[in-house]
């Protein structure tokens, strides 16, 4: 018998035996809609289940909840030929199985209409669902790496789209490697690598802005504050709130700055992206105590994000600053008692 882990998933004693239990969950004649909250990191990982399904049930169809704006994952989706069917709640009649990867249930409000049976991610493990097969894994860097042990004790190999995918998803949530990893991640990397089309993901890595959104930058450094090493700046109504994050990440490549919080306005919400370098702080704790409350709030160690509706701030979005984005942290960050909090 397996026993229970920290988490409390089954303890597998081998990759061999995990996977097995993964396929029991699978009948031939079965439909599978596989829930994804499309990034790079979740896109490679339904692609990796795809395959691993092949065979195995009638069919398996890969739904995005969200809409697809960042520039790179638009053109990952097309250049890998990924096949996506946006999702609608009448394809819920339409399956018999539900896959959800690189997330959990309790990440987006549509999950919740959802009976996952089969949950497979990285981030933190949070409570409140369940699911007939559970494979949570938070130290790791990627889910992609997760799947490619399932691949590697399946005897699969992956091939030139699928192996790209994987890599540029190992990447892209590792940060090059130099963000949360293990020896799984570099090791997963190694063997995707000998498969990858490099010509692809320079194409893929290379598209990060669109010459629209460069006013976006000059505002966001326009409006940019610094409280010791804590950079703030808000950039104010955005298309896409993918902006946000590439400021936000642009910022964290500057020396000397510990914390950076970037906030914007989209569809009535506040969005606001953390970055940090994760020494002695968790970004994702932070915004989650901080915020979750209000709307979604969560993360990683080094990243986080928060989506507010304006309506529960009582704040006029005509007036909001970047003083004001200071003021809003300091009053909910004072609330979270952590030891290593910006501005208390």
């Amino acid at each position: 018998m397996k026993n229970s882990s920290s988490t409390g998933q089954p303890k597998y004693r081998s990759n061999k035996e995990r996977l097995a239990a993964f396929f029991k969950v699978f009948k031939k004649q079965d439909r599978v809609l596989i829930l994804i909250v499309a990034d790079p990191d979740s896109l490679a990982s339904a692609l990796a289940l795809k395959k691993l399904l092949q065979g195995k049930v009638q069919r398996a169809t890969i739904s995005n909840v969200n809409e697809i704006k960042r520039l790179n994952n638009q053109v990952m989706v097309s250049s890998l030929k990924i096949p996506l069917t946006p999702f609608k709640e009448n394809l819920l009649t339409e399956y018999d199985k539900f896959v959800l990867v690189d997330s959990q249930p309790t990440h987006q409000e549509v999950f919740k209409k959802v009976k996952f049976n089969v949950v497979i991610d990285h981030h933190p493990l949070t409570i409140g669902w369940s699911a007939e097969y559970v494979d949570i894994r938070p130290d790791y860097g990627a889910t992609a790496t997760i799947l490619y042990e399932y691949l590697k004790t399946a005897k699969l190999r992956p091939g030139v789209r699928l192996a790209t995918a994987m890599i540029y998803a190992i990447k892209t949530d590792t940060d090059n490697f130099e963000k949360k990893a293990k020896i799984q991640d570099v090791v997963a990397f190694q063997y995707l690598y000998r498969h990858v089309n490099r010509h692809l993901l320079q194409k893929i890595e290379c598209a990060d802005l669109r010459r629209s959104e460069l006013k976006y930058l000059k505002i966001a450094l326009e409006n940019l504050r610094y409280v010791h090493r804590r950079a703030f700046t808000f950039v104010g109504k955005v298309l896409n709130s993918d902006i946000l994050v590439v400021i936000a990440d642009f910022l964290n490549k500057v020396y000397e700055t510990s914390w950076i919080f970037v906030a914007g306005i989209n569809k009535k919400k506040l969005i606001i992206i953390v970055r940090c370098d994760g020494y002695k702080k968790d970004a994702g704790k932070l915004v989650s105590k901080a915020f979750k409350h209000l709307g979604l709030a969560g993360g990683h160690k080094e990243k986080a994000r928060a989506e507010i509706p304006l309506e529960k701030l009582g704040i006029d979005p005509q007036e909001f600053s970047t003083a004001t984005l200071i003021g809003l942290l300091k009053k909910h960050f004072k609330k979270t008692r952590l030891k290593e909090t910006p501005l208390v």
